[in-house]
């Protein structure tokens, strides 16, 4: 076997997270049956020291940052960032999932904790993928967990419905992407991002440049998909509301955090060449993410489907800052995936208790008088609802500050100038349910709020205090992803 296949002690570290979770969720599926109904809240215990394990491990191979296995992994600043943060996301998924599944079905269900490392195992490689091949298994084994997880309550219809829509418009985005790679192996050679975008600046955009502008768009549907951007997003609404509510939470938060670190990993290093003429692309995807997002979400009466479209509508104010496709910009995506996945967790989590067994009370009226039954519970849906519209004082601020800013560097006036005025239309909605929580007696026939768990109790407190944390102090977080952008190109 040649030398570089042999894998170093460098190549094993900057893999540890992934192998670690790997092993531990296919230990969890072959201990899980011969588990005691009486002992599978084990399984959540294992799960988070797991991830803690991996977040450690993910610390420790940024010591050493470099690509391994012939260039197709890559450990460094950016990578590192993302690995941090869709495990965090998967830490707080698994705390606010033990207290639903006892309720929902009198047990702890070890499997699905099983499931949430194997989707954290290819979500992480999704964001250190140095090789497109390598981010489609990545994107596969994320996706392929996250289709079990939204009908995990098979005698739940809302979850069949849920898994069967995401799974056969997965399944259909993700085609077009292989597709994508596949041409763009046939024009450069290679599916390498490092390689491809060598081949790309030695003039293979002279002797085939229609034929890898059609890979690109190709591949840019099943990112589109991915980050529910217009029009691929339509699998949204339906999947979040089908979903269990933890589910829910976990593919607008973890989910979508990993395809954008996909998305700006492949823009910024195998396309960047590609950039200027595909800005225009960008720009109106961006804008009509935006547009189709708050202004659906304008119109629902059940709260996660307007969190869903709320989703979308965060997907076009990212784009924006992947339209300026500039080291800021790159920033700029990283700190507000950060600020997102603390306030959608923490949104999810609220909603998970107030919607009680059978989540039965969704509907927007159902949170009416929750400051007078919930007071602790209403203050900390407040303080995430406030950094979803961009109150100062949150991280959802500096999230949009920093991605406007970002596009008026590039001379993106227009979009700028457009997303914010859809980010004063997105107020309506979210004030919206403030206004139904602290102005409005509760409504006859609301049941009362579940008691929180110590688990869901962890999930709401750590959202609601990173919130305001990157919101009151933004530059801890903001300096470290300006330092990664500069390397990712």
């Amino acid at each position: 076997m040649p030398t570089s296949f042999i894998p170093t002690a460098a190549d094993l570290l900057r893999l540890s997270p992934d192998i670690v979770l790997t092993a531990g969720g296919a230990l969890m599926m072959v201990i899980e049956p011969l588990t005691g109904a009486a002992r599978k809240a084990r399984m959540a215990a294992i799960a988070v020291l797991l991830i803690a394990a991996a977040m450690a491990l993910s610390v420790m191979a940024y010591s050493d940052p470099g690509t391994s296995f012939s260039g197709m992994l890559v450990v460094d600043g950016f990578s590192t960032f993302f690995r941090i943060l869709v495990y965090g996301c998967g830490l707080l998924t698994v705390l606010m999932s033990v207290d639903y599944f006892k309720r929902e079905r009198g047990s702890e269900s070890g499997e699905y904790y099983a499931l949430i490392v194997f989707s954290l195992v290819g979500q992480s490689l999704m964001a250190s993928a140095n090789e497109l091949v390598l981010l489609f298994i990545g994107l596969e084994i994320s996706s392929i967990a996250g289709y079990i997880m939204a009908g995990y309550l098979r005698d739940d219809k809302r979850n069949n419905e849920s898994a069967l829509k995401y799974f056969l418009l997965g399944s259909f985005a993700t085609a077009f992407m292989l597709y994508g790679v596949a041409w763009i192996y046939g024009l450069t050679g290679s599916t390498n991002l490092d390689t491809v975008r060598r081949a790309i600046l030695g003039g293979a955009m002279e002797q085939s440049g229609q034929m890898l502008m059609i890979a690109t768009a190709l591949m840019f549907v099943g990112f589109a998909f991915k980050i529910s951007a217009a029009p691929f997003h339509v699998w949204a609404p339906d999947v979040y509301q089908g979903a269990p509510a933890p589910v829910a939470a976990f593919l607008s938060a973890g989910a979508k955090a990993a395809a954008f670190a996909m998305l700006v990993r492949v823009a910024a290093s195998a396309f960047f060449p590609l950039s200027a003429k595909w800005e225009m692309l960008l720009w109106a995807t961006a804008l009509a993410t935006m547009i189709v997002g708050n202004f659906a979400a304008l119109r629902q009466s059940n709260i996660k489907r307007m969190l869903a479209y709320s989703s979308v509508a965060h997907a076009g104010y990212i784009l924006v800052a992947v339209t300026a496709h500039s080291e800021v910009g790159i920033a700029a995506v990283m700190f507000y995936l950060a600020s997102y996945v603390l306030m959608t967790i923490g949104v999810f989590a609220v909603v998970t208790l107030v919607a009680s067994k059978g989540e039965r009370f969704v509907e927007i009226d159902d949170f009416s008088g929750l400051v007078q039954r919930q007071p602790m519970l209403a203050i900390a849906l407040t303080i995430f609802l406030f950094s979803l519209i961009g109150i100062p004082l949150t991280g959802g601020f500096f999230a949009k500050f920093y991605v406007f800013k970002a596009a008026l560097d590039s001379n993106l006036t227009w979009l700028t100038i457009l997303g914010l005025l859809n980010s004063a239309a997105a107020a309506f909605y979210y004030l919206r349910v403030l206004v139904v929580m602290y102005m409005k007696p509760a409504a006859e026939g609301a049941g009362p709020v579940d008691p929180a768990g110590i688990g869901i109790k962890a999930a709401i407190v750590a959202s609601a205090v990173g919130t305001l944390y990157l919101g009151v102090y933004p530059s801890a977080v903001l300096d470290f992803a300006g330092k990664a952008a500069q390397l990712v190109k």
